[in-house]
């Protein structure tokens, strides 16, 4: 197996992982309770985001199981995966900016993040 298609599936790993986290995001961030301090609007929002971020990162994930070649060879694979480290790379930014929290946690995903940016655009160089 060549090194861009080991870096596709790393990919696809790496956006399962990110879904499968925040299906733990109910139980990890206490929403059932903390979630009841907003207003119901609030409340919906944030829940139905969370549910479509999980359904992306899986889509994402089995496209890159499914059509490592295409994302590497072509100009609308490569484009998709520049889109996905730009994704990353303001999701970091974002991190600084919203999440002013100085806690070993809140640094270790924000590396996460940054892996993220790397694994995506790493293919496109290949």
């Amino acid at each position: 197996m060549e090194t861009g298609t080991i870096l596709i599936y790393l990919c696809g790993v790496y956006s399962i992982g990110f879904a499968v986290f925040h299906m733990y995001f109910w139980k990890l961030f206490r929403w059932k309770k903390d979630l009841q301090q907003l207003s119901h609007a609030n409340r919906a929002i944030v829940q139905i985001a969370n549910i479509r971020l999980i359904y992306f990162f899986i889509f994402v994930g089995v496209l890159c199981f499914l059509f490592p070649s295409e994302l590497m060879e072509t100009t609308l694979g490569n484009f998709f995966l520049a889109g996905m480290s730009l994704f990353w790379l303001g999701r970091t930014i974002e991190q600084f900016i919203f999440l002013k929290i100085n806690h070993k946690m809140v640094h270790i995903l924000s590396v996460i993040f940054i892996l993220g940016i790397v694994l995506y655009a790493l293919p496109i160089f290949i």
